[in-house]
């Protein structure tokens, strides 16, 4: 039968009842007897105890076991939390041609963000690009291209605001979550790894900073072909850039087996339009609408599937504060061609 961590009254109850038995004639559930204090001393320290033993029972397994325990079960089936990753990317500047900014300049962003740069760069026709790198790792300090950079200390012949370049500044990306964590731990015990199967490739980009969902089509290209896709939930960009396929076929190519064609790809974003007749038809109820819709996406979208009709009905039914709906548009199932990846896009509300 499975294990009833018994409350504090029935602990009480059993003490004094276990003095009693002891003590013949004695009463210890007296209001002011000392065997009444001894009883609820004893319970509370015994409450304790189980307390810990039910919290010890959820550290033995992997589906509830917490963050130290968790990485402890993972080490041991070689599954490695993947670490905080620093954001990265160009800041363009302007001054004096022939001025150099040496490396470990250190700039700010306009809420405090901190970077620094990484090689020396010499200022020419007045302008340069000037590779920098977040201090503190975290999907905290990737930023969009224009966004606004100064200088902690001023640079004679260097303008003291300058702004992020073409590309923005990526890579960077959170610590791994305990429940992304577990999720490629239970993935590794189900799904022990088969020197490339398709699983393998699933596995294998999940294990790079950033990478939040991949999938893996085998022979997509041809016999001996296989192609993966990932995103990045939580990035600048859901949709990868070139450098962010890069590392993730870099990473999957020193894996591999030598005889498999891998190619690493970035899915089409493709815009989900939708038109909505809402009751009642505020801004509270609709942000609570888009919100359920973005949480269906997120777990059942996928490059290349299909999103049911009766999926997006359940997410606007279920959002807090509707009474009633109407979805007319899309007005069936939405299907996706090979690569293409359905994004929340436009929400006609009515």
């Amino acid at each position: 039968m499975p294990f009833s961590r018994p409350s504090q009254a029935d602990l009480i109850d059993r003490a004094a009842a276990d003095i009693e038995a002891g003590l013949p004639g004695t009463d210890a559930r007296l209001r002011r007897s000392n065997l009444a204090v001894l009883a609820r001393m004893h319970a509370g320290g015994v409450h304790g105890l189980y307390g810990y033993l039910d919290w010890l029972a959820q550290q033995l397994l992997v589906d509830t076991a917490e963050t130290i325990f968790l990485d402890r079960h993972a080490g041991i089936w070689g599954v490695l939390r993947v670490p905080a990753a620093f954001a990265s990317g160009p800041v363009a500047v302007t001054g004096t041609s022939g001025v150099v900014v040496p490396t470990g300049t250190q700039m700010l962003r306009s809420d405090g963000a901190a970077f620094v740069s990484t090689v020396d760069v010499t200022l020419a026709s007045g302008t340069a690009s000037v590779p920098v790198a977040a201090v503190e790792s975290g999907a905290a300090g990737n930023a969009l291209a224009g966004t606004q950079m100064s200088f902690v200390q001023p640079l004679a012949g260097v303008a003291s605001v300058a702004a992020v370049g073409a590309g923005g500044l990526v890579g960077g990306a959170d610590r791994e979550t305990d429940d992304a964590l577990r999720a490629r731990v239970l993935a590794r015990i189900q799904q022990a790894p088969m020197g490339g199967a398709q699983a393998d490739y699933v596995a294998w980009a999940l294990q790079v900073p950033g990478v939040t969902r991949a999938w893996c089509y085998p022979l997509e290209g041809g016999p001996g072909t296989v192609t993966v896709r990932f995103v990045r939930d939580g990035d600048a960009s859901l949709i990868p850039d070139s450098g962010e396929v890069a590392a993730v076929q870099a990473y999957i190519d020193d894996r591999r087996p030598v005889c498999a064609q891998v190619t690493v790809a970035a899915p089409t974003a493709l815009p989900l339009d939708m038109a909505i007749t809402l009751t009642p038809n505020t801004l509270a109820v609709r942000n609570a609408v888009t919100a359920e819709l973005a949480d269906v996406l997120q777990r059942e979208a996928y490059p290349g599937g299909t999103i049911l009709l009766s999926h997006l009905r359940e997410a606007i039914s279920v959002a807090a504060g509707e009474t009633n709906s109407v979805l007319t548009t899309p007005t069936a199932d939405v299907a996706h061609s090979a690569g293409q990846m359905p994004v929340l896009g436009t929400i006609t509300w009515s």
